[in-house]
């Protein structure tokens, strides 16, 4: 009795796998059983950006002539130079000023110069123009620097 409910059982077993197996089968091939018809449509998108920061630096209030460095000239212990630049917001947002020098020939000359401008944590709006001054400063006590040179960055960064 428990060897004819066995194969019973198996027959089962079988008879389940059966339909699974044909049903997926059915599922897999239905365009083909049922001759059912198929398309796809190609949808374009296209879009913009939404919002880009960038500033340009300029020698005039027109922005005509874009800065790409600045010849200090010579300059006395104790003494400045000022240089007046234009900084325009040409992205879409408000950004927030900010100044920086880096690589700095010789390396010392960081010590007996500093550079200030006073338009650092400034918010300029989109399109806006603004003057910025640039002053050196040396030290009094410079000391074996004839000549130097170093990199500005002035930067702006999206406002939240």
């Amino acid at each position: 009795m428990k060897q004819e409910n066995g194969s019973s059982r198996i027959r089962q077993i079988v008879g389940i796998i059966g339909i699974i197996v044909s049903l997926s089968l059915l599922a897999t091939n239905a365009n083909t059983i049922f001759g059912l018809l198929s398309t796809a449509v190609r949808v374009g998108s296209t879009g913009m950006v939404v919002s880009s920061a960038n500033i340009g630096v300029y020698w005039d209030s027109l922005c005509v002539r874009n800065v790409t460095a600045i010849d200090w000239g010579t300059l006395e212990p104790g003494g400045s130079k000022t240089v007046t630049l234009f900084v325009k917001n040409t992205g879409n947002v408000a950004m927030t000023l900010s100044l920086s020098t880096v690589g700095w020939d010789p390396q010392v000359a960081s010590t007996y110069l500093g550079l200030t401008w006073g338009r650092e944590g400034v918010i300029i709006q989109p399109d806006e123009v603004i003057p910025v001054t640039l002053t050196l400063n040396v030290s009094g006590d410079v000391q074996d620097i004839t000549s130097f040179s170093f990199n500005i960055y002035i930067a702006g960064t999206q406002t939240t």
